[in-house]
């Protein structure tokens, strides 16, 4: 499997801010590394409006810690809660190449975001929308778009499929945006 090339310039969005903490400025954010407090490792955050890449404004990081499911950090320039809340809701990415080396076998959740999924047979299945963690295994979730799964004029449903691997994910191609699944979609 072909790792992505962590020279690209580009951004990863690695979290969110979700509120403030406490008076002096702090933010409660929700973290997306493993662990989440790993967030705070990264010098330097770019803040931007969901979905609008164009609109990041770089943010050094003064430190932060685990406060229960969320971490909470102190940002330079933040010093009031006034302040803070001015920045809820914004995404926190990193650049591309500030993020470590992977091992074999490991990939990057969203370098699988938007990959083709396929059964053992080559029926596409469709594009990985998220994942997320459960107590057990973490799960990808895929939009079905099988032709013969819709009814006519309907929203896509979504296949949930265990992150098992090799079992249940047997190949991944980062390079062609694939991955085929050993997984009954109607399951």
């Amino acid at each position: 499997m072909q790792q992505p090339d962590l020279s690209n310039p580009g951004y990863v969005v690695l979290g969110k801010i979700i509120g403030f903490f406490g008076v002096r400025g702090w933010v409660k954010v929700h973290s997306d590394t493993d662990p989440r407090e790993n967030i705070v490792s990264y010098p330097q955050w770019w803040l931007g409006d969901a979905g609008n890449t164009d609109n990041r404004t770089p943010i050094k990081v003064r430190s932060g810690k685990r406060s229960g499911k969320n971490v909470v950090a102190q940002l330079a320039g933040i010093e009031t809660r006034e302040q803070a809340a001015l920045l809820i809701g914004r995404e926190i990415s990193v650049r591309r190449n500030m993020l470590p080396e992977l091992d074999n076998n490991e990939v990057y959740w969203t370098d699988l975001i938007g990959c083709s999924v396929e059964d053992l047979q080559g029926k596409r299945i469709g594009p990985v929308d998220r994942l997320f963690e459960t107590g057990a295994n973490d799960v990808m979730v895929v939009l079905d778009e099988r032709e013969d799964s819709q009814p006519v004029g309907k929203e896509n449903k979504e296949v949930l499929i265990p992150w098992i691997r090799p079992s249940v994910i047997t190949s991944i191609d980062l390079d062609a945006r694939s991955i085929v699944v050993d997984w009954d979609p109607d399951f």
